[in-house]
């Protein structure tokens, strides 16, 4: 069975009180290692990050590691709210992958103007802290969005949610999707009753496309990981799904905070045979588990 083990029992990164955009969480990070840095993209809140809370503001911190636990932050976010109209309230939830020599980010943009407004957007660096936005993705209420890393087919290939199913769309210019395709639901009476949605950017693996996937259970909206496999030559088939979770909440600061009993992953880094998956825990901070790509097994 696969599972995540911590790599820490602690949080990697916390809020920053004397930070006004990042003072209460720090939480679903988009990561990547490259040039010998792990790095993050992390959203940030001013405010408790639910409509309970009030009209919070998110914002994308970026901080980097040479060992891929402890992080250093830069004092000013990448990304911040009111850059466009569609991201009045600021970009949420960016996963990242890099293509050539460019990264792309996929990312939530939330207007808060009516009920609904959030859109899949995507920006590209080449630097990882300056970053050209180019707009809306999916002109439809989407929160969960991911790039393949590469191809296949000769389309580019987009994994996304229409509540409450994981669906998948090509492209050939990365601009007009289509084909959209489901190919992963809620399975009733399990912990992933409620809604699944994609963790990181798909994985390329010898026995297809390893995908990390978040699932909330409809009793307690408790968050867990799971993981599935997907065909390599067409995404659209799922070869595997592993029916226990991979990773849940059971650390103290994984249970309680802004909302409890969540582990929800945005992105994760490899180096060599070692995934480093991180996630947000209770919407509030931020850990790291891990596993070896060659322990993989359905």
């Amino acid at each position: 069975m696969i599972k995540l083990e911590r790599l820490s029992d602690r949080p990697i990164l916390t809020p920053d009180p004397s930070r006004p955009w990042e003072r209460a969480a720090v939480f679903n990070p988009a990561a990547i290692y490259d040039n010998g840095l792990f790095h993050l993209l992390y959203r940030a809140t001013d405010i408790g990050c639910h409509a309970r809370y009030g009209p919070y503001r998110n914002s994308i911190g970026y901080a980097v590691s040479t060992d891929g636990i402890h992080f250093m932050k830069l004092d000013q976010p990448v990304m911040g709210p009111g850059a466009v109209p569609q991201e009045l309230r600021g970009p949420e939830d960016g996963r990242l992958v890099k293509i050539g020599d460019t990264y792309h980010l996929t990312y939530t943009g939330f207007g808060g103007r009516f009920e609904g407004d959030w859109r899949i957007c995507r920006a590209t660096s080449k630097n990882l802290i300056t970053w050209e936005r180019h707009g809306v993705v999916l002109d439809e209420p989407n929160k969960n969005a991911a790039l393949f890393p590469e191809p296949i087919g000769g389309r580019w290939v987009l994994l996304h949610r229409r509540y409450p199913d994981i669906w998948v769309a090509f492209s050939d210019d990365l601009k007009t999707w289509y084909g959209h395709t489901k190919i992963l639901s809620p399975i009733p009476g399990t912990w992933q009753d409620a809604r699944v949605g994609i963790a990181g950017p798909p994985i390329k693996t010898p026995q297809g496309w390893f995908l990390i996937y978040h699932a909330a259970h409809t009793r307690d909206n408790s968050y867990r990981l799971g993981a599935a496999l997907l065909d390599l030559e067409d995404p659209t088939k799922v070869l595997a799904r592993q029916a226990e979770p991979i990773l849940e909440p059971e650390l103290e600061w994984e249970r309680r905070g802004w909302v409890p009993n969540v582990v929800f992953s945005n992105g994760h880094a490899i180096k060599g045979d070692d995934l480093y998956v991180y996630y947000g825990a209770a919407d509030t901070v931020i850990g790291v588990a891990g596993m070896r790509l060659s322990d993989i097994r359905f």
